[in-house]
């Protein structure tokens, strides 16, 4: 964050090298060659100087060389995907120096955050042992967000269906405002949360107090909790099913859906040809419409793959059960006839 802090700072005074002296001067220029003025000089046939052209040119040149160098070096020293070299000025990161994982999920209208390695998570609440690099995952369940804590790094999309990453570390303790910094919908105004940047016993104490709690995070909590809701209070789950972020991120929490990592790897292997189309054709990826449609069918999802010979089998076994259940006709006026 004071990296960033700095970039901005320092490309806003070069900028105002030139913008400060071009503003004075068109001020000068308008007061001393008036059509009052009887002081200023009049050259009506003066077209040129190489002394003002290099100035006018040389500066802006300089400037712009200047503002380019400094935005190259920061896209890639403050690349969130990049992982951090230092904890702060003149203390690198050492191998002791283990990261923290922490997955990170949207929701409507609040945030979730899963600590894998200690197989606890939280509800708009957040923290992290100061000087101790964080890496973070994220993701969204329905639309698109952004993650953003002032006091830690810069702002990063969450994304449903696709994971972004950002690397960082808190210097100072103390609890700091997390919050969405993309317009989301009508809750969009409470999704907050508190981030406590604590010693490594404060967080200790912190995991301890999850760990007692009484919820467990299994996919059925986390799909009544992924119902839009506004203004969530805290709250801590002691345990989370491993596999929760990975179905998370590929659309498949609801039991017995194809995940997408499993469609794309199908993909790959050359697709499941036209064998497969009935089974893929009803597949959504709306949630809205998951939770059934106000008009029209429930949807379908791909519960598994099947073969050519077992498509064509259930075929033929749908086409004998919809000629058995039809009304007999009686054809007794028809006898004889011809």
């Amino acid at each position: 964050a004071v990296q960033q802090r700095d970039l901005l700072v320092v490309s806003t005074l070069l900028m105002l090298l030139i913008i400060v002296p071009v503003m004075a001067l068109t001020v000068l220029f308008a007061w001393r060659y008036r059509q009052s003025s009887t002081t200023a000089t009049y050259t009506p046939d003066w077209d040129h100087s190489t002394k003002l052209e290099l100035v006018i040119w040389a500066a802006p040149l300089l400037i712009i060389i200047c503002l380019g160098a400094l935005t190259w070096l920061g896209t890639h020293l403050l690349d969130p995907y990049r992982r951090i070299d230092r904890i702060e000025p003149g203390q690198p990161v050492t191998q002791n120096h283990k990261p923290l994982r922490v997955e990170v999920v949207a929701l409507d209208w609040k945030w979730l955050f899963i600590y894998p390695d200690y197989g606890i998570a939280s509800v708009n609440e957040l923290a992290a042992p100061v000087n101790q690099p964080i890496d973070f995952r994220i993701t969204s369940s329905r639309v698109m967000n952004s993650f953003y804590i002032p006091a830690l790094a810069g702002q990063i999309y969450a994304m449903p269906a696709m994971e972004t990453k950002l690397h960082a570390v808190i210097n100072r303790p103390g609890t700091y405002t997390g919050f969405s910094a993309n317009y989301s919908g009508a809750g969009f105004s409470g999704m907050r949360f508190a981030f406590h940047g604590v010693s490594d016993q404060a967080f200790a104490d912190w995991v301890a107090q999850a760990k007692s709690a009484q919820s467990t995070l299994t996919r059925q909590t986390y799909l009544e909790l992924e119902r839009p809701s506004e203004n969530e209070p805290v709250r801590r789950y002691a345990s989370v099913d491993p596999d929760l972020y990975g179905a998370i991120l590929n659309l498949c929490v609801e039991p017995g859906k194809m995940c997408m990592n499993e469609m794309m790897s199908i993909d790959a292997k050359g697709g499941l040809g036209l064998a497969g189309v009935r089974n893929t054709l009803p597949l959504q990826y709306d949630k809205l419409a998951r939770r059934g449609a106000v008009f029209g069918n429930d949807p379908s999802y791909v519960a598994s793959i099947c073969t050519a010979e077992e498509a064509a089998a259930a075929s033929r076994a749908a086409r004998n059960d919809d000629e058995m259940s039809r009304p007999l006709r009686d054809l007794s006026p028809l006898r004889g006839v011809g």
